[in-house]
């Protein structure tokens, strides 16, 4: 019995392995449970060229550390930020977090879980703008609350795990969807296509809003086809809740 057993697991085994050699598996990872590795193509992960500039994606550093020491509202000052980017086919771009010292001259300590949610975020914003409307997360709150008309649409496309690592995920496309403050999408001219999103976490969900929104705009990837500012009355389709007593409106 032991004999057979034995058998029928170095098998199991061997066709496994055959899978993630023919599915492009590789010995760092890739087979779909261990996460990509360090190849080009692994499947079911393919690595992607991000299609923003990096003449782009090298100004969003500066902006952040300006906008985070504005008055953006929320529960620390100056912010403290995890901002991410994805091109329009939702690779991610950019990942990183603000500079500027806390107000005791400390290095920010921004919260490790706000990383995916900038991530997830900036998917989201993209994901659900586009030529003729543009729509922030913060805009998604209010219909997807019990009884609206997109309620569910938070499950509708779950961040990949393999990507909850520090210093993961650039390159590939980890998904999610956020559906209060803190993702705006990219719109580099008027009346033009969509370039990706912008998506940044560390605060309330308010204050989040605000830096995104200033951040677009400082670089001139604002010139969306509608407004997409977050909206504070209720009685509106696309609208959130106050987070704070200090809330601002960019």
């Amino acid at each position: 019995m032991l004999k057979k057993l034995l058998i029928i697991g170095a098998a199991l085994s061997f066709l496994s392995t055959s899978a993630s050699a023919q599915q492009g598996g590789n010995a760092q990872g890739g087979n779909g449970l261990l996460g990509p590795g360090t190849g080009p193509s692994d499947f079911p992960y393919n690595k992607q060229i991000c299609q923003i500039p990096q003449a782009t994606l090298g100004q969003f550093q500066a902006a952040l550390d300006f906008v985070v020491k504005l008055n953006n509202g929320g529960i620390f000052t100056p912010n403290m930020m995890w901002l991410a980017v994805v091109d329009r086919t939702g690779t991610l771009c950019l990942v990183i977090k603000s500079t500027v010292p806390e107000a005791s001259g400390s290095p920010p300590d921004a919260w490790p879980g706000s990383r995916d949610i900038a991530i997830a975020k900036a998917n989201t914003a993209n994901g659900f703008s586009n030529d003729i409307t543009a729509l922030s997360t913060a805009n998604l709150y209010g219909p997807t609350q019990p009884g609206g008309s997109l309620y569910g649409l938070n499950n509708s496309n779950p961040f990949n795990p393999t990507f909850n690592a520090q210093g993961t995920g650039l390159g590939f496309v980890p998904g999610g969807v956020i559906t209060f403050g803190g993702g705006v999408a990219l719109y580099p001219e008027s009346r033009g296509p969509v370039i990706g999103g912008l998506g940044v976490s560390g605060d309330t969900s308010c204050a989040d809003h605000a830096i995104a929104y200033r951040v677009r705009e400082r670089l001139g990837l604002n010139n969306t086809p509608n407004s997409d500012n977050i909206v504070y009355d209720s009685s509106q389709t696309f609208w959130q809740p106050h987070c704070t007593k200090n809330d601002v409106t960019p």
